[in-house]
């Protein structure tokens, strides 16, 4: 009996230690902050492992195929273009309707800048997703990032922050606040749905519960004016609709021998969906192309 005590007891303080040790290593400062990213152009960060993961092959479309959002287009591409120039240039908030292209355009505008890069001395810009989930981390990436000294786009898809959530601060802090500040060489760039981040009724319960109502409005609203750019995304029209059918149909070979009636089949789809976007119109080309059995690559 004594004995089966004594390895109880044993196990207990094993499983400790344990415990104790896996604390010690996730609170630990990363051992080496060196920062290689010559594999290739694009990485995902892996906030558990502090590894940046090399992507050989990015999903993305063409530049040219993203039809409908000539302004924002031109205003992040400027932005991008001065940014791997050197010169100043604003984090980027992409934020609206959904579909509309707003982390396609991210993508394609990195791609667009590095295909335009004709001197051999100067550093593709580097493209870096993090996952909203991972955002708390940012800091730990961003002195990563110091050491490095080309030119490296941080992307988040999808970005927002909900009831009890407070990993908002961090990124606040990384995009402006911090005593570091972000690295010159470092630029950050979200896509959302919500133009503040936050759910309207979060942003309503603040005002409503706090001792001082405006200056909890503003902690919450304060996050996306850490954005220089704000780049709104608004539900596209029949025609623009049509003609992003229309581009990639063209692009892909689609438009067959004159058969088909891309309008009306394209706006059926569109009606069955109960919207009308670019992804709308990249799963109506997808649905062709099977049909037509025309292989297609994004």
């Amino acid at each position: 009996m004594a004995d089966k005590n004594n390895n109880d007891l044993s196990s207990e303080i094993l499983n400790q230690l344990n415990r104790i040790a896996d604390a010690l290593e996730r609170n630990a400062p990363p051992g080496d902050t060196s920062c290689d990213l010559t594999p290739c152009d694009a990485f995902v960060w892996q906030a558990d492992r502090a590894w940046l993961q090399p992507i050989r092959k990015v999903n993305r479309i063409d530049l040219s195929l993203l039809q409908g959002i000539d302004h924002v287009r031109d205003i992040l591409l400027q932005n991008t273009q001065r940014f791997s120039e050197g010169l100043p240039a604003n984090n980027a908030l992409l934020w609206g309707a959904r579909g509309m292209g707003k982390s396609s355009l991210v993508k394609a505008a990195h791609a667009a800048i590095n295909k335009n890069i004709t001197d051999k001395a100067t550093s593709p810009v580097k493209l870096i997703e993090i996952h909203r989930e991972d955002i708390e981390s940012l800091p730990v990436l961003m002195n990563i990032l110091r050491s490095y000294e080309g030119r490296v786009i941080i992307f988040c898809d999808d970005l927002s922050f909900d009831q009890e959530d407070t990993s908002y601060k961090s990124l606040k802090a990384v995009l402006e606040g911090g005593i570091e500040g972000r690295p010159r060489n470092v630029i950050f760039y979200a896509t959302s749905n919500r133009r503040h981040l936050m759910p309207r009724d979060m942003v309503e319960n603040e005002r409503s519960t706090a001792i001082n109502p405006s200056e909890a409005t503003h902690e919450k609203v304060s996050l996306s004016d850490r954005f220089g750019l704000w780049i709104g995304f608004h539900n596209c029209s029949q025609d623009d609709y049509l003609a992003m059918v229309d581009a990639y149909a063209k692009h892909y070979g689609l438009t067959g021998d004159g058969n088909i009636d891309l309008k009306a089949r394209s706006l059926e789809w569109a009606a069955t969906r109960g919207s009308r976007s670019g992804r709308v119109a990249w799963q109506f080309i997808q649905d062709l192309a099977g049909e037509l059995g025309i292989p297609i690559s994004e």
